[in-house]
């Protein structure tokens, strides 16, 4: 490890940690991303409340979330063509509104993520205990699973970016030929009773009113997008690449997310009653079309989650690590190793506080409950700071590169995402919820509250903050 001296407290230590440069190219990246946001796992998990609300026409929610993922791509692939950093939504909206707004949202994304992927660290576990249960009846405790899974994920990372992205990448082109596989045979099978239908708005269970309940679900299933971003310093041409990362991973899962929603209305006899009754309705209709063949459904949930791990990990760890050389965070978590330059530290601090909160607040909650339950908490800090970073872009560019500003991409469209963003959050944190999510929404403002206490106190104990804040550009030395 790491025996660099350093400074005490937070400040930087002297010439800030480098990460592996140019160590990923943009297929690395892009694999990546798609494996964060991970389908399988994703629409396993989340397509059935979809179809409750939207109905037969539920295709249509994916794609009205496409539209909106996208105009939030457009903010982040504009910030980093003009400063590509590690510390992605932090740097961006650290550069623009200064030091204070930095802090925040490092505690507030930096909770978000970890709150987040504490789901997928549960379901992990969960998901083998399940298979090992179905298929060999043996019941083991998904705890056990959880931890050999994190541990393993860990040791992966520490091995360098390279590695664990390539094992990502494989796990989730594993994950897609199995869906792909699947999907195509239950086509096949179902053939005489295709229809447009799940594409028709005439459809949609409840008309607007229906799409617009689904319509936080739907965005939820892109979560992991944004991947791309904090690989930045470690990507070759990051200015060109992570864009492009962006765009192709938004479309590819959108396109996927298409056809496996339609192949599962399809599957369920276009009763979305049946299918919204579902725990998981790929899977069952898998089951109903294959037989034992319903193994590449659950092979490709497992991968899915595992990739989605490793990835995520890898990705959002790295904030962690570029606050801590700039001064946002301790020092501390700014280590890295001597040889593959990987951040271990961050890597540290994200995945026991992840395993904490699955053991400690999901240990009697059934792994597929506390799924939901910890994702949509976490969703909600991050969403709110990727509504804060399109109100950002406009300001940035205007103030630092006003020779380069566009009204369509630098005003028209971040203003577009931060309406289209705005209703998934009130929809997450608006009143009358049932529990917990009731409670959510005063977490998460207790988080905010917490964080700018934090960064109005560190920010008054040093005045150099604002001159660190995004001084480390990936492709610059």
């Amino acid at each position: 490890m790491d025996t660099t001296p350093r400074t005490d407290g937070n400040a930087p230590a002297a010439g800030p940690e480098r990460l592996h440069r140019g160590a990923l190219g943009l297929a690395d990246i892009t694999a990546s991303t798609m494996a964060n946001i991970g389908p399988a796992m994703s629409f396993f998990f989340g397509f059935a409340l979809i179809a409750q609300t939207a109905g037969v026409a539920a295709p249509l929610t994916i794609l009205a979330a496409t539209v909106v993922v996208a105009l939030l791509g457009n903010t982040l692939a504009e910030f980093s063509r003009s400063i590509p950093s590690t510390g992605s939504f932090i740097t961006f909206i650290g550069k623009t509104f200064g030091p204070v707004a930095a802090i925040t949202t490092t505690i507030v994304v930096s909770l978000g993520y970890i709150i987040a992927v504490s789901s997928v660290v549960a379901i992990s576990g969960g998901w083998t205990s399940v298979i090992i249960a179905h298929y060999f009846h043996v019941h083991i405790a998904w705890q056990w699973f959880t931890a050999v899974l994190t541990a393993g994920a860990f040791v992966l990372m520490v091995k360098g970016v390279s590695v664990s992205t390539k094992w990502a990448g494989a796990l989730f082109a594993f994950e897609m030929g199995l869906l792909l596989l699947v999907s195509v045979w239950v086509l096949i099978k179902h053939g005489g009773h295709l229809t447009a239908a799940p594409f028709e708005p005439g459809h949609l269970a409840g008309g607007i009113k229906g799409l617009g309940l689904g319509f936080p679900l739907a965005v939820y299933l892109f979560v992991g997008w944004e991947n791309s971003a904090a690989l930045a310093e470690e990507t070759n041409n990051p200015r060109a690449a992570v864009p492009k990362a962006i765009y192709l991973s938004v479309a590819a899962m959108a396109v996927s997310y298409l056809l496996f929603s339609y192949v599962t209305v399809v599957g369920f006899g276009y009763d979305t009653a049946k299918l919204g009754a579902s725990k998981v309705p790929f899977v069952d209709v898998a089951q109903g079309v294959l037989g034992g063949g319903a193994v590449l459904a659950y092979l490709a949930g497992f991968t899915s989650i595992v990739g989605s791990l490793i990835s995520a990990a890898n990705s959002q760890s790295r904030l962690i690590f570029n606050s801590g050389r700039e001064g946002l965070l301790p020092s501390a978590v700014a280590r890295v190793t001597p040889n593959t330059r990987t951040p271990w530290a961050s890597f540290v601090v994200y995945l026991v506080i992840a395993l904490a909160l699955a053991f400690g607040w999901g240990w009697n909650i059934d792994p597929v409950t506390f799924f939901g339950d910890s994702a949509t908490l976490g969703t909600i800090l991050i969403v709110v700071t990727w509504l804060v970073a399109n109100l950002a872009l406009p300001v940035y560019y205007r103030r630092n590169h006003r020779d380069l500003f566009s009204p369509l991409r630098h005003l028209v469209l971040p203003l577009c995402g931060v309406v289209a963003i705005g209703y998934p959050l009130y929809q997450l944190v608006k009143p009358g919820q049932p529990a917990p999510f009731n409670s959510f929404p005063l977490i998460s403002a207790a988080v905010i509250v917490v964080a700018v206490v934090y960064a109005l106190i560190l920010n008054a104990r040093d005045r150099t903050l604002g001159e660190r804040v995004g001084s480390i550009v990936a492709d610059l030395d």
